[in-house]
């Protein structure tokens, strides 16, 4: 039977790899017809990074529609030929299941519309200061998706435990809710804070979730296990066409719900102290950010960095763009391999 599973999370895998290489060239029509393009802030705030990315001003964003819509289809697909064809064959590839993979799902595309918006109204210059929706206003609307996903485990899972690896499982009562919200905001902020390079947030996002379809098979929720999967392979053709020079960006619908999902799919698997390793390139990136704006709110203006977060760091100090999104791409994949040798050390 496990070589079933294999079979199955590796098939959905590369299935969802080609679906999306094949339908790519309707959206990026659709991108630069509309010119649905980026655009580069030029008010002066940021000089550097402008004088950096002015360059890649009118680059089409949204293409992380490409990841969610090819999982969402790929997950009412199979369930329904599920229901209408009652085969065996066709019951045992569906994998979207209640226990493991509603909520998620169902917090990717929330979350992934919320910032479709966003990239809609920064591409035509509406919205907070002509650049799309308030900060604030995105961090309550998540916050909100983060609270159903809390209210799910806590009342309807009766979930309240958390696990460290080595020292074991703690009940936490009620503040599992708010352990819950932290990570889901700060997974997604972490993520969307890392996709600034051409292909730096898509590679990381591969090697987090590719670590977590092993975590997850592991575990024994394969129909999870599968969902990272088509994950994957949506991300590895996003990948295709985003390596610099990219044909289009990621964008908000893309960078934030990969990154509630992520916190959702360690949560899943009770493996939010692991996502540090795994996602230790976003912790990079999201505590470099909050470095810069600590020193120049408490140092009258001085920066730790000549630019945040730390990737444009180093495009300032004149690396190329190219090798600054390998390196932390090694990095990436060392870390996420120190994570899953603590997670199967602590499991054994």
């Amino acid at each position: 039977m496990t070589d079933f599973y294999i079979i199955k999370l590796l098939f959905f895998t590369t299935s969802a790899f080609v679906f999306t290489v094949l339908w790519t060239p309707l959206l990026t029509h659709f991108l630069y017809k509309h010119k649905l393009g980026k655009q580069i802030r030029d008010d002066g705030s940021t000089p550097i990074f402008t004088k950096m990315h002015q360059a890649k001003s009118g680059t089409p964003t949204m293409g992380g529609v490409l990841i969610w819509v090819t999982t969402l289809l790929f997950a009412l697909a199979f369930f329904y030929l599920a229901k209408i064809f009652p085969m065996d064959i066709l019951k045992n590839l569906n994998f979207l299941s209640r226990s493991q993979t509603l909520l998620p799902l169902g917090c990717l595309v929330a979350s992934a519309l919320v910032g479709l918006a966003d990239d809609f109204l920064d591409a035509r210059r509406l919205g907070y200061k002509q650049r799309g929706i308030k900060f604030w206003h995105k961090l309550v609307i998540y916050a909100v998706i983060a609270l159903v996903g809390a209210w799910w485990f806590y009342f309807k899972l009766d979930w309240d435990l958390i696990h460290i690896p080595f020292l074991g499982f703690f009940n936490v009562g009620w503040w599992y809710i708010l352990f819950f919200i932290s990570v889901v905001i700060g997974t997604a902020f972490a993520v969307n804070q890392t996709d600034g390079l051409d292909g730096l947030a898509g590679g990381t996002l591969v090697i987090a979730f590719a670590s977590y379809a092993v975590i997850a098979f592991v575990t024994e929720r394969f129909d999870l296990a599968v969902f990272c999967g088509v994950i994957v392979g949506a991300l590895l053709a996003f990948l295709w066409f985003n390596i610099n020079p990219a044909r289009f960006f990621m964008g908000d619908t893309g960078s934030m719900s990969l990154g509630v999902t992520l916190a959702l799919v360690a949560l899943y698997t009770n493996t939010a102290f692991i996502l540090p390793f795994i996602g230790f390139i976003f912790v990079l990136e999201a505590m470099s950010t909050i470095v810069q704006l600590v020193s120049k709110k408490l140092r009258n203006g001085k920066k730790v960095f000549l630019s945040s977060p730390i990737h444009h760091h180093f495009e300032a100090k004149g690396w190329p763009e190219p090798k600054i999104v390998m390196r932390f791409w090694v990095i990436s994949g060392v870390m996420a391999v120190i994570g899953l040798i603590v997670f199967l050390l602590d499991k054994s």
